[in-house]
């Protein structure tokens, strides 16, 4: 379908940025008690909001039982990044890359040059939907810790049926220098993911599916001598790697899509501005609401079990089934795109992060709100 420019679910185009786009009960963006009980102790006993972020787990004001963490180091020396486990998480925070501010916002930090996942160029600090909780029983491919379609003709095997995930956010940083300005996803930053399984046993059934490619990116991107940045959505056609009709196709939610130049200006959302996202996918088809004060809210469907685009344009070189056949999870976090591959030339940075966020070579973003969960 068309975008539009609002949806039945918002009073107005222009909520205040204090209220979440939806909360579950099951799922609470913060946890109350917690924040209360902080609040109390600063009152209390005279403890500074900063040295009490310092303190506390992200796990402890953000519900994050459902979320692992993969983090831009190898600190273990296992020439693979590091991961938090659910279990882990509840009590983990880093100084540099993972923490809370002296607001309890979640904050995501990524240096361009870092390490990363194996199937990636991209260093990130991102939180990997696992739906079975902190049960070590169920690998990150096993059914009950992702999500399907309603057409995956296996939709029964999976925790639950699409989803939503929710946010409240703010870019603070992307990265600075790159060699290759032109790039499409130079000076940007994905914050939140829709992801199919890569999946060698789907694979094998030789029905186009199990590549693990992402039918959801959401990018906040902006060039450094721009007043402001542009965000947008892409969907990647599910097909093989080496298949060249295998690309992102971008969609401008305020500023430009991920090929335009021109500064946004007023249009655009500027460095440290609020804004939300949520993704809702039900039965089959993903729903998208971007709204920030100050902007017109933005919606857009796609069909994810067929190949018609949110135009109603059908596109003939992707998967005619799209993603129906593959499991799919949310991601959310800092997943800076500055390719770090040396070869590449894309990106600035030394590997040192003290050097690295002197000279601007990272990405920041800054969550005040965060929830997933099931579609009622």
């Amino acid at each position: 379908m068309l975008e539009h420019d609002h949806l039945s679910r918002f009073h107005s185009h222009r909520h205040s940025l204090c209220q979440p786009l939806y909360q579950s009960p099951r799922h609470p963006l913060r946890k109350p008690l917690i924040v209360a009980l902080s609040a109390l102790a600063v009152s209390s006993f005279g403890i500074s909001s900063m040295a009490a972020a310092e303190d506390t787990p992200p796990a402890q004001v953000f519900d994050l039982t459902t979320w692992k963490l993969t983090l831009p180091m190898d600190v273990d020396g296992d020439d693979d990044v590091d991961e938090i486990s659910v279990g882990e998480l509840q009590s983990y925070q880093h100084p540099d890359y993972y923490y809370l501010n002296d607001n309890n916002n979640l904050v995501f930090v990524t240096p361009n040059s870092a390490f990363t996942t194996p199937n990636s160029s991209n260093a990130r600090t991102e939180l990997r939907q696992m739906l079975a909780g902190a049960d070590d029983a169920f690998g990150p491919k096993a059914p009950e810790q992702n999500f399907a379609l309603a057409s995956h003709p296996e939709a029964d095997r999976y925790a639950q049926i699409g989803g939503y995930l929710d946010a409240t956010l703010r870019v603070d940083h992307v990265a600075e220098r790159t060699d290759k300005p032109d790039r499409a996803a130079a000076y940007s930053v994905v914050i939140g993911q829709i992801h199919a399984g890569k999946d060698e046993a789907v694979l094998a059934q030789d029905n186009g599916f199990g590549h693990g490619n992402e039918p959801l990116k959401i990018y906040y991107k902006k060039f450094p001598d721009h007043e402001t940045g542009s965000v947008f959505w892409n969907y990647e056609r599910n097909l093989e790697k080496d298949d060249p009709e295998r690309i992102d196709v971008s969609h401008a939610v305020w500023g430009n899509d991920w090929s335009g130049s021109e500064d946004p200006g007023e249009a655009g959302i500027a460095l440290g501005e609020s804004f939300r996202y949520r993704v809702e996918v039900k039965d089959d088809v993903m729903h998208l609401t971007f709204a920030s004060d100050g902007h017109p809210t933005r919606t857009f469907e796609q069909n994810l079990a067929d190949n018609v685009g949110p135009d109603g344009e059908v596109d003939e070189a992707d998967h005619p089934h799209g993603y129906a056949g593959d499991w799919m999870y949310f991601k959310a976090g800092s997943y800076n795109q500055c390719n770090t591959k040396p070869e590449s030339g894309a990106c600035l940075g030394t590997g040192v992060w003290e050097t690295d966020q002197q000279h601007g070579d990272y990405a920041q973003v800054v969550f005040s709100e965060l929830d997933s969960g099931p579609v009622e």
